[in-house]
């Protein structure tokens, strides 16, 4: 199993537990190793393997979990799960699938109203059944009828990219392990870095089709095939993940490559180029339309079809980018000569969204710190929560301001010997208030280096109301950028109703900066919005909201958001040093 089975198998026991009402200690440390292992960039098995380790050296990973651990990679089962499973009724995973539902209220409403489905769910909030539900009420029960298209949509079910990149590394990494294996590489919407993944897709180069389905059969991580053919083999993998491989010769490589990356659209445009040059391309080269014979598609040798390159090329077109083809606007760009160099990893020095053990991190304002040096990171700042997000223990203006003397005297022995190797900013996240403002005064902002403002409470108020906070916070003096601006949460919670025209051309105006969060199941802003908000002149930055040292690893998939919207470096404010970023947020 992987490192994401074995998280999303003690999530889930984490779920059960919690609908039956179980010691909130024990939930709690299967939610926590559930996190630990999610994040690890290792493979849990290879740190079972290695004799100088063990799975109790993990953080939060005790005898107990290590032995359900080892028991998840030999058998692929945990007793324990199959036990709640048979506890707690079929319908209740469903119904935890709608936002703001979590296990206790979905027993309530099971055990209260005999709900079996998300229909029958559905049924009870038009009939007004959910509201005379003690702990519910009319309010929770428009919400939750507002919720269940969101649960009932397959789009909402898929794989995240995070996830999903982690299943084609490794698949990646066995495939080039086969010497019948020229070339293969991932395609489909995991290379598009599209932010959910329904599938994944292979291509191989090679002559010998046989032997290379072979060896993704014998893929460790493979739970079954589904189907096989002459040069084409479909596996069942981690996560119930559907595996698609397709086995093409040198001379189709790169066509194959571009057919099956797609996107639909961008594939239909570039087709309907190329006929209009006379042409057609297909996943097996470029042919030239007179050549066809009628007999079916066109194979073997034709204009173009090695490389990628070779294939935009035919139609009188640069390589565009996969994160770019979406059929948009990469066609009009790629023919004016203005596609983007995209932004890339290396280009990120700074991180400026991340949270400690002051609030609710997990660990500390030095070891982040180091982690932080350890990335190659030039700068990060220390955003904890301000004081109204009181589940996370929220900083009041003492707690904050002793955080920034110990902040003060981090820097003082970084720049001991010289140089130092990372700059800490004293930061905080501050929150928009319900009914206007923030939770720390002014002159306690004024004395930051950085300040995220976020809205984590009232995201059920009107469009205009959510709106018109958020506009505040863009106007006011000390914040410099807004943290996840549409609150969303991807498989589990929709953005917040708000006008992002309105906040686009706000943050436009006054210079304030746009967030692209890292957190996989956050990637706010979208890319449709984050490319609005390039085209409107706005700077964004790229932050992991990390919680913890394993966390800072995600800025990668913020990256990707970022490529997807077409942004370059110019367009990234933390990529800029941190004597440029001062300048550009007019402290210079």
């Amino acid at each position: 199993m992987t490192n994401a089975d074995i998280a999303a198998a003690f999530d889930h026991v984490a779920d059960l537990l919690e609908y039956q009402g179980d010691n909130v200690f024990r939930v709690r440390a299967y939610r926590n190793a559930a996190r630990t292992i999610q994040a690890l960039v290792e493979s849990v098995a290879s740190v079972r393997t290695d004799p100088s380790r063990s799975l109790t050296d993990l953080e939060g990973i005790g005898g107990d979990l290590a032995t359900k651990i080892e028991a998840l990679l030999d058998t692929g089962r945990l007793p324990l799960l199959d036990q709640l499973r048979e506890q707690v009724p079929a319908a209740a995973f469903d119904l935890m699938r709608v936002p703001g539902l979590g296990p206790k209220k979905v027993k309530l409403l099971i055990d209260a109203l005999g709900i079996d489905s998300l229909d029958a769910l559905e049924a009870a909030c038009r009939d007004g059944r959910v509201a005379g539900v003690k702990g519910f009420g009319a309010k929770t029960q428009a919400a939750i009828l507002g919720n269940i298209a969101f649960a009932k949509d397959p789009a909402n079910s898929r794989l995240l990219w995070h996830d999903a990149d982690a299943i084609a590394t490794r698949l990646l990494e066995w495939m080039r392990r086969c010497p019948q294996v020229r070339q293969v590489e991932g395609a489909g919407s995991w290379r598009r870095g599209k932010e959910t993944i329904g599938d994944l897709d292979l291509v191989v180069d090679s002559t010998d089709a046989g032997a290379v389905m072979n060896h993704l059969e014998h893929w460790p991580d493979a739970v079954g095939v589904l189907q096989r053919g002459d040069t084409k083999t479909s596996i069942r993998g981690p996560q119930n993940l559907q595996i698609d491989l397709r086995v093409v010769a040198a001379e189709s490589f790169g066509a194959a490559l571009q057919y099956f990356t797609g996107s639909k659209e961008h594939n239909v445009r570039l087709r309907s180029l190329a006929r209009e040059r006379g042409l057609t391309i297909n996943e097996y080269g470029v042919h030239r339309l007179a050549d066809l014979s009628g007999d079916g598609p066109a194979r073997g040798s034709g204009m173009a079809g090695r490389t990628e390159a070779a294939v935009y090329e035919a139609v009188g077109l640069p390589w565009i980018p996969p994160e770019l083809r979406e059929g948009r606007d990469e066609f009009d760009r790629a023919t004016s000569g203005t596609l983007p160099a995209l932004v890339e990893l290396a280009d990120i020095r700074g991180d400026l969204h991340m949270h400690t053990t002051e609030t609710d991190g997990e660990d500390t304002l030095a070891d982040m710190a180091r982690a932080a040096v350890e990335r190659g990171l030039e700068y990060i700042a220390i955003t904890d929560h301000g004081q109204r997000v009181t589940m996370a223990r929220g900083l009041d203006r003492r707690r904050l301001l002793a955080q920034w003397d110990a902040i003060d005297r981090l820097n003082e022995s970084l720049a001991r010997d010289g140089d130092p190797p990372l700059v800490v900013l004293k930061g905080i996240e501050v929150d928009m208030l319900e009914k206007g403002g923030l939770d720390l005064p002014d002159e306690v902002l004024a004395r930051a280096d950085w300040v995220v403002a976020s809205l984590h409470y009232g995201q059920n108020q009107p469009r205009d109301r959510i709106t018109a906070r958020i506009l505040e916070a863009i106007e006011h003096p000390c914040v410099r950028v807004i943290g996840h601006p549409t609150g969303r949460l991807i498989n589990k919670r929709p953005a917040y109703d708000v006008d992002m025209e309105a906040v686009i051309e706000a943050a436009a105006r006054t210079g304030t900066f746009l967030e692209i969060n890292a957190n996989p199941w956050r990637l706010d802003l979208d890319d449709v919005h984050a490319a609005a908000a390039r085209r409107a002149g706005v700077k964004l930055v790229i932050s992991t909201d990390a919680h913890s040292i394993r966390g800072l690893d995600v800025m990668r998939c913020g990256v990707m958001q970022a490529r997807r919207a077409g942004l370059e470096k110019a367009d990234v404010a933390n990529t800029r040093s941190l004597a440029e970023l001062t300048r550009l947020m007019g402290r210079g």
